[in-house]
């Protein structure tokens, strides 16, 4: 970081000590109730709370604070029962564990009542509205198996990562409920088991929309990951991946990237992210949406895309000359655990969900193709890893 940089950044944080000063002697009358916009006053305090953040000054991306913050954009009903404020997820209860002489039990565990607050979505089995043009959406219903929508990719080889889970096809690790799709993370007593699921479904389409609403774990030693990659047989990293929703630590952000080439100097330009700061994305769930055209007949020129997160654009690429159609790629959802991303850390003994409300693909994007332009002109590309 620059001399004058520090400089700058020491006289920004002089100046946000200096306004913070003036409104505490203004603010300072016993009362004086009321505190920040958004936020309650703490009982027998006269005092308002304290903004203890710092900007950072690196970031590009959009930005959420809570008082901006708008739901996805989803009629969901009064939730129908009374859902306390979530625990911390590592100390939740011993979680049922698979049984190993049974791995095809068809009867999935029971899902506890002290989950994350989150209203219930509409059923799945809702036709959507005409005006959306869905060509695919997965039943979550509890009579549909999963293995109907997708397949399970199983094995603790590492994959590639030194992550410490088992992936299985047990019903403990990836079930329906409530019209919801679980993916469900299990420790205990260092067993590690988790799934990581495959859409038989590709996008199919030269341009189009895929959007799912969710709400990823959030814990240390915990990398939830709703992605793409190209059907099999593929080569990666050259055929292309795309991560629309991924996170790790605990960290409230929410990481959108491409990438296509392998972690070394020559390929060092062709990984492409946007971090995308998300206060609530242990406690709300969040809409992640990807959009892309693939154009033929232009020399050098391949396409374009554009993620969203609750309909707003934070990110875009030029679809690069060496990664496969755009068709062939597919969905996965998995969550892993430990590993170099986690920088070894592994999570402590509990289950970690994530929570899929709804998942479809679309011939456009809300807005259509000229809403897309102006997305595309709006937002800034990723930086390189």
């Amino acid at each position: 970081m620059s001399s004058s940089f520090n400089k700058f950044f020491e006289k920004g944080k002089a100046k946000v000590k200096e306004y913070e000063q003036k409104y505490n002697n203004q603010h300072s009358s016993p009362s004086n109730q009321q505190g920040y916009p958004g936020q309650a006053p703490q009982q027998g305090s006269s005092q308002p709370p304290q903004y203890t953040g710092a900007p950072n000054p690196q970031y590009t991306g959009a930005q959420y604070p809570p008082q901006q913050y708008q739901p996805p954009n989803q009629q969901w009903g009064p939730p129908q029962q009374q859902w306390g404020p979530p625990p911390p997820q590592q100390n939740f209860g011993p979680p049922p564990i698979p049984q190993h002489s049974k791995p095809h039990s068809p009867a999935p565990p029971s899902i506890p009542q002290n989950r994350p607050i989150s209203n219930p979505p509409p059923p799945q089995n809702v036709p959507s509205p005409a005006t959306e043009r869905v060509y695919w959406k997965p039943s979550f219903d509890a009579n549909t198996p999963v293995s109907h929508n997708f397949r399970h990719e199983l094995g603790d080889h590492g994959w590639g990562n030194n992550e410490k889970q088992n992936y299985t096809d047990n019903p403990a690790n990836s079930f329906h409920h409530d019209n919801r799709l679980i993916v469900r993370g299990l420790v205990q007593g260092g067993s590690y088991t988790s799934a990581r699921l495959t859409s038989h479904q590709t996008l199919s389409r030269p341009r189009g929309y895929l959007t799912a609403t969710i709400l990823p774990p959030s814990a240390e030693g915990v990398w939830p990951a709703y992605w793409m990659l190209p059907k099999d047989p593929f080569q990666w990293p050259n055929d292309g991946e795309v991560d629309i929703c991924e996170s790790w630590q605990g960290e409230s952000a929410n990481h959108t990237c491409l990438h296509w080439g392998h972690y070394n100097a020559e390929d060092h330009n062709k990984h492409q992210v946007v971090v995308t700061p998300l206060h609530d994305i242990a406690s709300c769930p969040h809409t992640y949406g990807f959009a892309w055209i693939e154009e033929e007949g232009i020399p050098n020129w391949r396409g374009r895309m554009v993620w969203y997160i609750d309909g707003r654009p934070v990110q875009k690429a030029n679809i690069p000359l060496g990664i496969r159609r755009m068709e062939d790629f597919r969905i996965l959802l998995n969550i892993a655990m430990g590993g170099t991303v986690c920088q070894g850390k592994l999570p402590r003994d509990g289950y970690y969900d994530m929570v899929v409300s709804e998942m479809k693909m679309c011939e456009e994007p809300k807005g259509g193709w000229e809403q897309f332009e102006r997305d595309f002109g709006s937002v800034p590309e990723g930086h390189p890893v």
